[in-house]
């Protein structure tokens, strides 16, 4: 037995559906809105700077290349020095910023697979860190630095990449980049000269401003230094820039590469068991050739 069924006279009644004129110009703009993301996604990614893997050799217009090391040497814990000169081996057996480390580059630098290693670990209850200074200590004013480098997450640790006055004298400033703690996104800073003779130190911008990410990641880091401006860019990109031409530094600096305990750190951070790794693949210096 089979059953047929009726339309009844409200189906009967309906239309098939079609798309009016309205509708039709409404798809279009849709789809041409569509293909215009498109087309300004592809002109953004075609646009943006090629960001170098491999160690640039040679000068850049307005810059001379005066450093370059891309640890091509093996060098295992506590030969670094003897491998790459005293100045790579940096500072020892002081405490960090905070207080809460100790410089002990023999038990945490090390170059292997043509990268220098940080091995940022607690030994005997105390933080052990490393700062080395890859192109001595007596400095160029004025210059251009990129380092390309990558961190594990390490919380209660930080890395601070600095110019630092050859002088060791703060009142001539300081030129931060990158700087943050190791589980978070970098910041760049200029510490403006002689501020600490009209009260507390003062810093330039005084809003911080970050990486787009964080450093878990291989990326560039380059600080543009020349007279009156500082600039900061991560992957070719710029960051920040100092807004202070008469605080920005004017006397020569030396490059440190400064892996310590965060700012405020105590006692119970960074924690016993927090081990890692900081890695940097190469790093270049040139001086201001305008």
């Amino acid at each position: 037995m089979y059953l047929t069924m009726e339309p009844s006279e409200s189906t009967k009644s309906k239309r098939p559906f079609r798309l009016g004129s309205g509708g039709a110009v409404l798809a279009k703009i849709v789809a041409m809105a569509v293909a215009g993301a498109l087309l300004i996604a592809l002109v953004f990614i075609l646009s943006r700077k090629a960001i170098p893997t491999e160690m640039p050799v040679g000068d850049l217009p307005g810059w001379k290349q005066t450093g370059a090391q891309d640890f091509t040497t093996p060098a295992t814990l506590g030969r670094v020095g003897e491998v790459y000169g005293s100045d790579m081996r940096g500072y020892h057996d002081l405490e960090d910023t905070s207080g809460q480390g100790l410089y002990t580059p023999d038990s945490v630098l090390s170059v292997k697979d043509g990268k220098l290693d940080y091995h940022l670990h607690t030994k005997g209850g105390i933080p052990r860190v490393a700062s080395v200074v890859p192109f001595g200590y007596a400095g160029q004013t004025y210059g251009r630095y990129s380092i390309r480098f990558r961190s594990d997450t390490l919380p209660g640790y930080k890395i601070a990449f600095l110019l630092w006055p050859s002088s060791d004298d703060w009142l001539e400033g300081e030129i931060d980049w990158p700087e943050g703690e190791l589980d978070g996104k970098m910041y760049g800073v200029s510490a403006i000269k002689d501020s600490t003779l009209k009260g507390p130190a003062r810093f330039d911008p005084s809003t911080r401003y970050y990486s787009p990410t964080d450093a878990t990641e291989w990326h560039v880091a380059t600080t543009e230094w020349t007279p009156g401006k500082v600039k900061w860019f991560w992957d070719g990109e710029l960051v920040g820039e100092t807004t202070m031409p008469k605080g920005v530094p004017t006397t020569d600096m030396r490059l440190t590469l400064q892996a310590e305990t965060k700012d405020g750190a105590d006692s119970s951070s960074p924690k016993p068991e927090t081990s890692g790794h900081l890695e940097v693949d190469w790093v270049v210096q040139y001086a201001y050739a305008p």
